[in-house]
């Protein structure tokens, strides 16, 4: 049987991540990453320019970093509450549910970041951007330094420093040297652990940031196999086998999230062995991607979708056929 033993830090790119990996995105001085990629995920979905966003949000909360009232919880003496700081009348015609968790919470950036560019969109941005922003908040003085940040943002040099915080020295090195049993499957997880430290943003598809179905299916890509995009059709897809014979390559679902449950569950990782998984595992966690055990008890099941692949494609590699037996 053919073993490939996968190597984790030769990965190639612009930026060491927070595994000392390599990140395609670049990340800017200042602004954390799982901010910046909503900023930049928000400015695709509603046409406001990603710098525009960000500088509302280092003026209104330090991109969420400020311990000001209002910020994290509750509200401040003006009755404005979260990261893009929203009155609450505001909030409830322009909110948006941004991580569809079925809940516009403007505490949560995921939800604050889409609905400011919502706001901002409603109000004429970008072509009317200085009325936009005089919306958002009713002074000239705020418009120029938003406008003069966002021109700040623009041009400043992708800093040098890690795109996330939080990576643990256990995160990295548990998984430093992985053993696959063929090279298809090496292909797969050295994908997937070379996103380490990215952040996690509820459909993202990459490269700068993934969700946990993206992250999956983007990794069986690198390996030249095609898998559903999400969550709840990745289940049906693969073959399942028990989670006693769990191996590396192989998908472990669980009951975790809202409207899942054991026969739909709404949350997936890529088994690389040893009792461990990659997985995209949320917006707050630290790494948002990261290896972590997946012997848990909402663990629902386990497929091995390169069965079913080997079944439908008999053009597929050679070498994806030397899997283990069960």
């Amino acid at each position: 049987m053919l073993f490939v033993v996968v190597l984790i830090g030769a990965v190639t790119g612009s930026t060491p991540n927070a595994c000392g990996q390599r990140a395609t995105g670049p990340p800017v001085a200042g602004i954390p990453a799982n901010y910046l990629a909503l900023y930049r995920k928000a400015s695709v979905d509603y046409g406001i320019p990603w710098e525009i966003l960000a500088a509302v949000g280092s003026i209104e909360s330090d991109h969420g970093r400020s311990r000001a009232p209002g910020v994290r919880s509750g509200e401040n003496d003006a009755g404005a509450g979260g990261p893009m700081q929203f009155l609450s009348g505001t909030w409830a015609s322009f909110g948006v549910d941004g991580n569809h968790d079925a809940e516009k919470d403007r505490h949560d950036p995921a939800d604050a970041i889409p609905a400011a560019a919502n706001y901002l969109r409603h109000n004429g941005a970008p072509p009317k951007m200085r009325a936009a922003l005089f919306a958002y908040n009713h002074s000239k003085t705020y418009v120029d330094d938003v406008l003069n940040r966002a021109r700040k943002y623009k041009t400043t040099p992708a800093s040098s420093s890690s795109p996330t915080e939080g990576a643990s020295p256990a995160e990295c090195a548990d998984a430093a040297a992985i053993t696959a049993p063929n090279e298809t499957i090496a292909k797969i997880i050295a994908f997937a652990m070379a996103q380490r430290g990215k952040p996690y943003v509820f459909g993202a598809t990459g490269p700068d940031a993934w969700d946990c179905s993206s992250l999956v299916q983007a990794a069986y890509a690198a390996a030249g196999l095609t898998i559903p995009r999400t969550t709840f059709s990745q289940w049906p897809f693969g073959v399942r086998v028990p989670n006693s014979q769990a191996r590396p390559g192989d998908l472990v679902f669980f009951n975790s999230g809202p409207g899942t449950s054991n026969n739909h569950p709404g949350h997936v990782g890529l088994v690389i062995g040893h009792g461990q998984m990659i997985a995209a595992r949320c917006s707050s966690c630290h790494p948002a991607i990261g290896v972590e055990p997946y012997r848990r008890s909402d663990w629902t099941g386990t497929t091995r979708p390169l069965l079913r692949i080997l079944r439908s494609r008999p053009s597929v590699p050679p070498h994806a056929r030397a899997l283990p037996r069960s």
